[in-house]
């Protein structure tokens, strides 16, 4: 019922299916939350501010004090998880996966399905750095480039990179749909499938507006802005299918290379300004002067040792000390030149 046409249609169902499809015994819940769960915990401001802020994942037209009343279990039911699972870290867009399950299943239930979903599902998303979520937007790439090279071509041209879709795969689009039923119906699909499903799903909807983004400037902020902007009405069951499709032609197994190879594809300046400052530590003017002074020195040494036992070369050795010495300058002078032509305009790009 979860991946097919519908869903599970009403939340009286998902309250019984969701905990079945993530293994969790309803007659085991965490206990209530004492009052010492917010006292000295590093994430609670952090946690507080992001909750005070989702007020559009509250259905409209909802009491104020109803409505607070859950917030306020919102921010316990995600303090809980972290409490018991030190190893996981908050990031923001948390919160609207874990009202999403309060919403439907209520706080205690919620708590218990999102803690199972954190080790899990959102594993990789709640480590210290984002490496894990970067690898798993870099399946995006490889599946688009499956089903539309053009389109792929185009993307990679423009240079947008896939951090548009950043905040649908952690939030599982909780975030970006305003509908409440389209994010139910997608955690359905998502719970009932491979933890990478919300990546395929994401390069779905890549794929379903292909004429769209082919047909606006092939640059980065053109594209990431269109992109970014995810339409509302789009037609989710034909989408789940094809997802679904996709992931079954194309499985993660398939596509694990690519998406290594897209990693190292997607260096970009940013990424690599420490490359350059330890590369161009090499290249300041007076490291070169230094450098170019030894290697004199050193020339002299063996002149003067060629003068000591053939006096005859004399002349040639000096014609080669002087090759040797103007080489160096010419060759250190471009070095410098090179270095400071680029660099400002390496900084530009970093520092717009």
């Amino acid at each position: 019922m979860a991946i097919s046409e519908g869903g599970l249609l009403m939340d009286e169902i998902r309250c019984k299916v969701w905990p079945k499809l993530l293994n969790v015994n309803t007659e085991d819940l965490p206990p209530p939350p004492g009052e010492e769960l917010r006292e000295d915990n590093k994430d609670y401001q952090q946690v507080l501010l992001d909750v005070r802020r989702s007020l559009r994942r509250f259905p409209p037209g909802m009491p104020d004090e109803q409505r607070e009343g859950l917030q306020e279990e919102l921010i316990d039911s995600i303090l809980q998880v972290l409490q018991h699972n030190p190893q996981l870290h908050y990031y923001q867009g948390y919160h609207d996966i874990v009202v999403t399950f309060l919403l439907v299943v209520g706080d205690r239930l919620a708590t218990a399905l999102v803690e199972k979903l954190s080790t899990h599902h959102l594993r990789d998303f709640m480590d210290p750095t984002m490496d894990n979520t970067k690898h798993i937007l870099n399946y995006l790439m490889p599946i688009i480039d499956q089903v539309n090279p053009e389109l792929h071509d185009f993307m990679q041209r423009a240079e947008v990179g896939t951090i548009f879709a950043l905040s649908w795969l952690i939030t599982w689009f909780g975030h970006v749909l305003s509908d409440f039923r389209h994010v139910v119906r997608l955690y359905d699909f998502f719970l009932a499938c491979h933890p990478l499903m919300p990546i395929y799903f994401a390069a779905v909807i890549v794929l379903h507006r292909a004429q769209e983004v082919l047909a606006c400037e092939c640059d980065m902020a053109s594209v990431h802005h269109l992109l970014s902007q995810i339409p509302q009405d789009l037609p989710y069951e034909t989408l789940i299918s094809r997802a679904g499709d996709l992931f079954v032609q194309f499985p993660p197994s398939e596509l694990a290379r690519e998406a290594a190879q897209q990693q190292q594809a997607e260096r970009t300046a940013a990424s690599t300004f420490k490359d350059f400052e330890l590369a161009s530590a090499q290249q300041r003017p007076d490291t070169v002067l230094r450098q170019r002074f030894r290697e004199r020195l050193r020339a002299e040494e063996r002149a003067k040792m060629l003068l000591a036992s053939k006096p005859r070369t004399n002349r040639f050795v000096k014609l080669a000390v002087m090759g040797l010495t103007v080489a160096l300058g010419a060759a250190a002078l471009a070095v410098v030149k090179s270095a400071l032509e680029w660099a400002p305009k390496f900084e530009l790009q970093i520092f717009p």
